[in-house]
């Protein structure tokens, strides 16, 4: 069987298959992106709120999205888009605390959620009984 896009001819059920799925990343990409954060240039004007959760112990020592080993004393985290290495402000909107950690990962890949933190990071915000906090997170330089 024969198709077309956009009066192209498509041809084999590979090629078919292949413009099916550019089409549903196209408009998945669409629907991303309804958080409430601002990036400008070099993300100096990055601030976002959300929920912020804590890595399990089951990570301790595996490596990150950017190669290092995760450390669980070590004041890191992960964010979906910031670069590697990018200081942020975390602000326990709970109880006023503030960390700031390095971005060395991706995730967290749980909705509502807008950063995963180290064990260390989150016993500093008070957060470990509750596991998931209330934050405020802003790129510092």
């Amino acid at each position: 069987m024969l198709a077309t896009l956009n009066g192209k001819f498509l041809g084999s059920r590979s090629a078919r298959t292949g413009a099916a799925i550019a089409l549903s990343v196209g408009l998945l990409a669409g629907c991303a992106g309804n958080r409430s954060s601002s990036v400008g240039p070099g993300t100096a004007n990055f601030v976002d709120e959300g929920q912020a959760s804590y890595y399990s112990d089951a990570y301790q020592g595996k490596r990150t999205a950017s190669g290092e080993r995760y450390d669980r004393s070590a004041m890191t985290a992960a964010h979906p888009s910031l670069p590697f290495g990018t200081r942020v402000e975390v602000i326990n909107l709970d109880n006023g605390r503030e960390v700031v950690v390095r971005i060395n990962d991706r995730g967290p890949f749980v909705r509502g959620r807008i950063i995963d933190l180290s064990y260390r990071a989150a016993e500093q915000l008070g957060m470990i009984r509750s596991g998931t906090a209330p934050v405020r997170v802003r790129a510092v330089n």
